[in-house]
């Protein structure tokens, strides 16, 4: 059977990657356009851990002054106190435990790396208890949806639609700060997403394991001519859009694998061990990545990487157990790999969940909720401490959505994702000019800087 070049080129994007072809003509006919202005002298990174299915933030700290009452409303799914690790963060007299399956970011607490972002949420502004009772207009959408949420929070903003992640917007903004760079500056270990996704800017996914190349070649004289000649094609019937999109994507597709290759063969390898988990491997990838900046000639990367198993349900003190582990021992690991790239100071790490759960739980697990804990890594930040306000955990309390003693306990967060995702941006070089245009809703808030990054 004939096949005709555009055919050749269609079935070769699919090979190549459905989601970055699919990703690259969100702008029908249109390819990344780099921002201008000066290219920086520094290099930055932003690392993004999506937990995914919403993380029960009261089981992952607990205020110890507080853990009678803690204790008689979780019930079979409290923590023994005698095995929660103690922290006692700077701004705060009251003593608080982290699970005991968090050691390391303990260790990374103790050592004021780790910032801890109390009850926030997705908020499309300041919410009081008396609004969200009586003005359901001022919630945000489709409150306790995961997929609804997930996006709330890639997006930071919380509307019921957005076409764009807070990623790829600061990224469309700041990709001049890499001056002549090519490789891009939003790479996913975890599929297409809508946090890396911009105007202009557009994700390079790869795999927990590095290159996600063409399949199908190897360095046989013969393969080298198809190779050529499939480069050649890509050149071809240009006086079509879609034709032409398709090759422009399946173009850059192949150079930034070329370069990633390349880079990941250069750079120094690392000592660092990590765990030999899904997040260990997912980072471990893109602790290779910030190791060969140097040979990219790269001065700002976002990257994003995700894990699931949050959306507990049930059997949440066993998932805990597993899922904390995972968290404490690869982000560890992760922050041990800066170090010893001398990159520490240069890299945040950062977690994002769907949502809280409620305090009360549903027999051996919790149903969605709305305020969280996060927290924040790196050897810029300010560590030690508690940024945003620990909420009152009382169900039927001054925080809480509903008005009975017998609800389950859903706390209105004090602290909007706007905030919390501004505070990072910033840090990474978005021009104060431009923070209205990534984060529509921050004029809303009281700070647009949380505090825990110069």
């Amino acid at each position: 059977m004939k096949i005709s070049r555009r055919h050749f080129i269609g079935k070769s994007c699919a090979a190549a990657s459905a989601a970055a072809f699919a990703s690259g003509l969100h702008k029908f006919g249109m390819v990344a356009a780099y921002a201008q202005g000066a290219p920086a002298t520094d290099y930055k990174a932003l690392v993004c851990i999506f937990m995914d299915g919403g993380n029960d933030a009261w089981n992952t700290i607990v205020c110890n002054d507080e853990y009678a009452a803690y204790s008689a409303v979780r019930g079979p799914i409290a923590l023994p106190q005698a095995t929660l690790l103690p922290i006692q963060p700077r701004s705060d007299s009251r003593q608080f435990g982290l699970h005991p399956n968090l050691p390391g970011l303990k260790t990374l607490f103790d050592q004021q790396r780790l910032a801890i972002l109390c009850n926030v949420g997705s908020l499309s502004r300041p919410l009081t208890q008396a609004e969200y009772r009586t003005n359901s207009s001022l919630r945000p959408p489709n409150l306790f949806s995961h997929s609804d949420q997930v996006a709330q929070w890639q997006a930071a903003t919380a509307a019921l639609s957005t076409p764009t992640g807070w990623g790829g917007r600061t990224g469309d903004r700041t990709s001049g700060l890499n001056g002549p760079a090519t490789f891009p500056l939003m790479v996913s270990v975890a599929g297409q997403q809508l946090f890396g996704l911009g105007g202009s800017t557009i994700p390079y996914q790869i795999s927990s394991s590095g290159s996600v190349a063409l399949r199908g070649f190897n360095n046989s004289v013969e393969s080298n001519l198809r190779f050529a000649a499939k480069q050649q094609l890509l050149t071809m019937d240009r006086e079509h859009p879609f034709v032409a999109t398709a090759g422009d994507t399946l173009g850059k597709a192949i150079s930034n694998d070329q370069q990633l290759v390349q880079a990941l063969t250069t750079a120094p390898p690392l000592t660092t061990v990590f765990p030999n988990t899904g997040l260990g491997n997912q980072l471990r990838t893109i602790a290779r990545l910030i190791s060969a900046r140097n040979v990219l000639n790269m001065k700002r990367q976002v990257f994003f990487c995700r894990f699931g198993g949050f959306d507990t349900h049930a059997g949440e003190l066993a998932a805990h157990v597993s899922l904390f582990n995972e968290l404490s021992n690869a982000l560890s690991a992760f922050y041990a790999a800066t170090v010893e790239m001398g990159a520490a100071d240069s890299v945040v790490a950062f977690t994002n969940s769907d949502f809280g759960r409620t305090f009360r739980p549903t027999d051996n697990g919790t149903d969605h909720a709305w305020g969280s804990v996060q927290f924040v890594v790196g050897g810029a930040v300010s560590g030690g401490d508690f940024y945003g306000r620990w909420p009152t955990l009382t169900i039927g309390g001054p925080d809480d959505t509903g008005t009975s003693a017998t609800d389950f306990g859903r706390f209105i967060p004090t602290t909007s994702v706007d905030q919390y995702a501004a505070t990072l941006a910033r840090w990474f070089g978005l021009p104060a000019a431009d923070q209205t245009l990534v984060f529509p809703n921050i004029g809303r808030f009281a700070s647009a800087n949380l505090g825990f990054l110069p």
